[in-house]
C-alpha cells in the first residue's frame, strides 16, 4: 500500500481549491476578456502558478482570492501584450499613418473591469455557455466543465459518451464562441425567455453533481449544490414569471435539505429511505414548498400538472411531507413519475419509476420494467439500473443473482464511497 507523501496532500489540497474556485475565477477572466476559451486558459495558468509557488511558499489564507488575483493579473498581462501588438499593427500600417486615421486600441474598459466587480460572473457564464450558437449537447458539456468543475471524463460518464467525443464537443464549443464574439452578459425579454430551458438545465445538473458527485472519493461536493441553488434563486428573482424556475429552485431546496441525514460521521453514504428524517433541514423544506407553491399559482394547477422541475419537486414533496419512510405516498410519486414521462421521455425516469412502482406494488411487479430497461444499451453500463435490479432481487429472494447486478454496478460507478456501498450490498446479499 503506498502512503501519501506531503506533496500528495498538498496536490490533493490544491485540486479541491480548484475544484470550488474554478468557475468564479473563469468567470471573472471572462467578464474582462470577453473570451470563455481564453478565460478558461488564463484561468488554468494561475492553478499552474499555484503547483509552482505554494508546495515552497504556503498555502495563502485565502487560496481563492490568490487564484483570483493571479488570474487576473494574468488577464491584464494579456489585455496589455494585445494592445502592444495591435499598435504594432497600426505602426506598419504606413499608409494608414500618413492618413492618420488609424486607432490605438483602447483596452482601459477592459482593465477597469478586471478590478470591479460588475456583478454576477458566474450566472454570465452560464448564459455565454448555454447561447443559442451552440447546440444543445455543447451547451451541456461546457457548462459542467466550466461550472461544474467536472472533468472531461466525468462528463463523458454524465452522459454516458466516449471521452473524445465530449473532449471535441467543448474545443469546438470555445471555439465557437470565440468566433461569434458572443457577449458576456445576462439576456433580457424575450431572449431570457428563449434561453431559460438549457440554463435551467445546467444549473440542474451541477446541483446533481454535488448532491451525487461521479466521481473522487467524497458521496457528495456540498459547494456545488449550495452554487446552483444561489444562481437558481437569482433566476428566480430575474424572471419571477417562469413556472419552472421555481420548480427548478423548489426541487433543489427540497434536495438540499437532506444533506446532512446523508452520511455518517465517516462519511458513508446513506440512503434516502434509511435516513434520520429528524436530521431533514425543515427550513430548507418549507423554502422548497413555497417556491413549489409559487410554480403552481403560475400554472393555475396543481403541483403535479406543472413541468418536468415541478413534477419532480412535487416528487420530492412526497418524501419530504412523510414523516417516516413506511408514510411515504408512493401511489402518488408513481403517478407523478407517469406524467413526467410524458414531458420528458428518458430510460432513468423509467427507472425511476420502476423504484416507485416496486415499493408502491412490489418487488415482483418492478421487476420486468427494470430487466426490459437492462436490454437497451445505453443502460447497460448505468450503474444505477444494475443497483436497482440488485435490491429488486435482493427482495425476491434471488441472493446470487442480486450479489452480480451489485457487483456489476460497483464496477460502474466512478465514486469510490458509492463503489464501497455497492460492494458492501453484494456481500450482504449473497455472503
Amino acid at each position: 500500500m503506498t502512503v501519501p507523501t506531503a506533496r500528495d496532500e498538498l496536490h490533493r489540497r490544491i485540486e479541491a481549491v480548484w475544484r470550488i474556485e474554478a468557475a468564479k475565477v473563469i468567470g471573472a477572466v471572462a467578464r474582462v476578456v470577453r473570451d470563455v476559451g481564453l478565460a478558461e486558459d488564463l484561468a488554468q495558468e494561475a492553478l499552474v502558478a499555484a503547483l509552482e509557488h505554494w508546495p515552497a511558499d504556503g498555502v495563502p489564507n485565502n487560496p481563492g482570492a490568490w487564484l483570483m488575483a493571479t488570474a487576473k493579473n494574468k488577464a491584464l498581462d494579456w489585455l496589455r501584450q494585445r494592445a502592444l501588438h495591435e499598435r504594432k499593427q497600426d505602426e506598419l500600417g504606413a499608409d494608414a499613418d500618413a492618413r492618420g486615421d488609424h486607432v490605438v486600441p483602447d483596452f482601459s474598459d477592459a482593465i477597469d473591469a478586471a478590478r470591479e466587480d460588475y456583478g454576477d460572473d458566474l450566472l454570465r457564464l452560464i448564459f455565454a455557455a448555454c447561447h443559442p450558437v451552440l447546440p444543445r449537447e455543447a451547451q451541456l458539456a461546457l457548462t459542467l466543465r466550466l461550472l461544474g468543475g467536472l472533468t472531461t471524463a466525468e462528463i463523458a460518464r454524465a452522459f454516458v459518451v466516449p471521452e473524445a467525443t465530449i473532449a471535441q464537443r467543448i474545443v469546438r464549443a470555445k471555439r465557437t464562441l470565440a468566433d461569434a464574439q458572443v457577449p458576456f452578459e445576462v439576456p433580457r425579454g424575450e431572449a431570457l425567455a428563449t434561453r431559460l430551458t438549457v440554463v435551467l438545465e445546467v444549473i440542474y445538473l451541477v446541483f446533481n453533481e454535488g448532491y451525487s458527485a461521479t466521481a473522487g472519493d467524497h458521496w457528495m461536493r456540498p459547494a456545488l449544490c449550495e452554487e446552483a441553488l444561489r444562481l437558481g434563486r437569482v433566476l428566480a428573482a430575474l424572471a419571477p414569471g417562469e413556472a419552472e424556475v421555481h420548480g427548478l429552485v423548489a426541487l433543489m431546496e427540497i434536495q438540499a435539505s437532506r444533506t446532512r441525514a446523508r452520511t455518517d460521521a465517516q462519511g458513508r453514504p446513506i440512503l434516502l429511505l434509511e435516513q434520520d428524517r429528524g436530521r431533514w433541514d425543515r427550513l430548507l423544506i418549507g423554502r422548497g414548498l413555497a417556491a413549489l407553491a409559487r410554480a403552481a399559482a403560475l400554472h393555475d394547477s396543481d403541483p403535479g400538472d406543472g413541468g418536468p422541475y415541478a413534477l419532480q419537486a412535487a416528487i420530492a414533496a412526497c418524501h419530504a411531507m412523510a414523516r417516516t419512510a413506511a408514510e411515504t405516498d408512493w401511489a402518488r410519486i408513481v403517478a407523478l413519475y407517469g406524467r413526467l414521462l410524458e414531458h420528458q421521455p428518458s430510460p432513468v425516469v423509467e427507472l425511476n419509476r420502476a423504484v416507485a412502482v416496486g415499493m408502491a406494488s412490489g418487488p415482483a411487479v418492478a421487476l420486468p420494467f427494470v430487466e426490459a430497461l437492462a436490454q437497451q444499451p445505453q443502460m447497460q453500463r448505468y450503474h444505477l439500473l444494475h443497483a436497482v435490479h440488485g435490491d429488486l432481487l435482493v427482495k425476491l429472494g434471488r441472493a446470487r443473482e442480486a450479489r452480480q447486478a451489485f457487483e456489476r454496478a460497483a464496477e460502474l460507478t466512478g465514486n469510490e464511497r458509492e463503489r464501497t456501498l455497492l460492494a458492501e450490498r453484494a456481500r450482504a446479499a449473497a455472503p
